[in-house]
């Protein structure tokens, strides 16, 4: 019986030479990454070990660290987080050490900076970690300790997780992006559909998917309950990662024969842009549904790493060209990295968003986690581009959130209620 593509990675990345899905084994890990939120507490295990084996870090080169959540610092408690991982970083010499000015969320600011690779294995304390599948890699969120013994060791534990294929044939319909094909697919398996199982993106429709909506797919695999999200490497992976110059990789698929615990097919011709009623992102609904409910908002949200590239800021712009926000909207966008600012700024988008009223945020991933610029309050709704609604996620227990693509989020920032373009 011949192996999945991430059967594949993680064996070559271990001692067992036979291992396949269902083994335990010790990884040897490609690359770490931690946040503001995370770092801190693996740097105090990293600690630990420090004091116990006289080891230090086992490849400072292979240490991320992206104080991206709740910067810029806002307040006292989150400043001394931030602290933590600069002191780490001066300490150690960590390059990859990305401070404000320089950082973006992080899901968009490693690809960006080509620090992830085909083949690779690659963990982070962060559950959207799994974005980086879009690439071929094995890339997984881990806890903090993990993070921590793995920042000393250069190990981290799995259990090869057994595979479930989708395949996605068809036509995508007008407005439907990766969000709406990962929202729809949730949908139909719920939110455990996936548990620690490897979701392998396959089909006509991936084949000619853009990079943008591929990572986009995989961010979201953990919201199926999934070990990782993989799509196997093709011309548009080749090409995206051709301006890294100096980038090693492997490129795996999987073998014909492989095994899947299932495999399901999917018509895209059936599906229209989506949106996830609170409180998961199993509660998904065609938007000509969702339309006749005519549920107005407070607030709508363009960004996060699930949404904050730069193919996303266009969409989002050119229904908000020439047009005002409504009144009683208020419109963030966040975009993913400066990289991508500035490319908005070159492009003009910066200025029709600001034209209808809607406005800037550093990259940062602020509200979508409720940590700041653009909590809601008892009550109030939003419609947002990012990956979790659930109770509280952004601010009060009382108020909603509204999953979309950005093409719905803009129309439904104009309209006032979530709707199409």
């Amino acid at each position: 019986m011949g192996l999945t593509i991430t059967e594949k990675i993680l064996r070559d990345h271990c001692d067992i030479k036979s291992a396949s899905a269902g083994d335990f084994i010790l990884a040897r890990v490609d690359k770490c990454l931690g946040n503001d939120i995370t770092a801190p507490i693996a740097i105090e295990v990293f600690e630990k070990i420090v004091e116990g084996t006289g080891k230090g870090l086992f490849d400072k080169d292979k240490i991320i660290l992206t104080p991206d959540h709740f910067t810029p610092n806002k307040d006292i408690e989150s400043a001394e987080q931030c602290k933590k991982l600069r002191n780490f970083a001066h300490k150690y010499e960590i390059p990859n050490y990305f401070e404000v000015g320089r950082v973006g969320i992080e899901h968009c600011l490693i690809p960006e900076k080509g620090l992830v690779a085909p083949g690779d294995v690659f963990i982070g304390a962060d559950s959207h970690t799994c974005t980086y599948g879009a690439l071929g890699a094995f890339s997984t969120g881990v806890g903090s300790t993990d993070l921590g013994a793995a920042m000393a060791l250069g190990l981290c534990w799995f259990k090869i997780p057994e595979s479930i294929k989708f395949i996605y044939s068809g036509k995508l319909n007008e407005w439907v992006s990766g969000k709406d094909l990962i929202l729809y697919t949730i949908g139909k398996i719920g939110v455990d559909g996936a548990s620690y199982m490897s979701m392998e993106f396959t089909g006509e429709i991936i084949q000619n998917l853009s990079m943008e909506n591929r990572l986009t797919m995989c961010n979201m695999a953990i919201e199926a309950g999934a070990k990782n999200g993989i799509i196997v490497p093709d011309r548009i992976t080749k090409d995206y990662i051709d301006s890294f110059k100096s980038l090693n990789f492997k490129l795996y698929e999987s073998d014909l024969d492989a095994e899947y615990v299932e495999k399901i097919e999917i018509n895209c011709n059936e599906i229209e842009p989506q949106v996830a009623f609170p409180p998961s992102p199993e509660n998904t609904k065609p938007i000509s549904e969702v339309d006749a409910l005519h549920i107005d908002i407070n607030q709508a949200v363009i960004g996060s790493c699930t949404n904050g590239r730069i193919e996303d800021l266009r969409i989002a712009a050119a229904i908000l060209r020439n047009v005002k926000i409504n009144k009683n909207v208020r419109c963030i966008v966040l975009p993913g990295t400066q990289k991508i600012y500035l490319q908005a700024l070159k492009e003009g988008l910066i200025e029709i968003f600001l034209n209808s009223g809607a406005i800037f945020s550093t990259p940062t991933c602020g509200p979508c986690l409720g940590g700041h610029c653009g909590i809601l309050a008892s009550g109030e709704r939003a419609i947002s581009t990012t990956n979790r609604n659930f109770t509280g996620r952004m601010g009060h227990v009382e108020s909603e959130i509204y999953l979309s693509n950005p093409a719905i989020a803009a129309a439904s920032a104009i309209k006032g209620y979530i709707t199409s373009p």
